[in-house]
């Protein structure tokens, strides 16, 4: 009889942003390959990496010249099942129609750290 293993649960933090386009695909890239394996992924944006949830930034960045943009990754994580945070920042003023659609919600460094207390690999890309 084949054993069932618990299904695991990944976070990614995601730290780059546009000052460094070369590593902004690789979060969601290896969120997409680990959804696809029938890990439960959570990517979660802080720092400079909150102004990837920005329409025009997901849109337009690149991380490689004539490569695909930013927002093409991150449909391909979330069709694959992934899901989308982006961190509160106390003090910044968000605008919701300014933000791309595949965001699913933004989070308090509260629910961060929890999600680092509970999941079981945390990687920070």
């Amino acid at each position: 009889m084949e054993q069932v293993r618990p299904q695991q649960r990944v976070l990614i933090l995601v730290a780059s942003g546009p000052s460094t386009p070369a590593r902004c695909a690789a979060p969601f890239h290896i969120a997409t390959l680990l959804a696809c394996m029938d890990a439960e992924v959570t990517l979660y944006l802080t720092g400079e990496a909150t102004q990837l949830a920005r329409r025009e930034v997901a849109e337009s960045l690149r991380a490689v010249d004539g490569g695909e943009s930013l927002l093409h990754f991150i449909r391909n994580a979330r069709q694959a099942g992934a899901r989308l945070l982006m961190c509160r920042q106390p003090g910044v003023r968000v605008d919701p129609e300014a933000l791309i659609a595949e965001l699913d919600e933004i989070s308090s460094g509260g629910e961060l750290a929890q999600m680092i207390l509970e999941y079981e690999r945390v990687l920070t890309l």
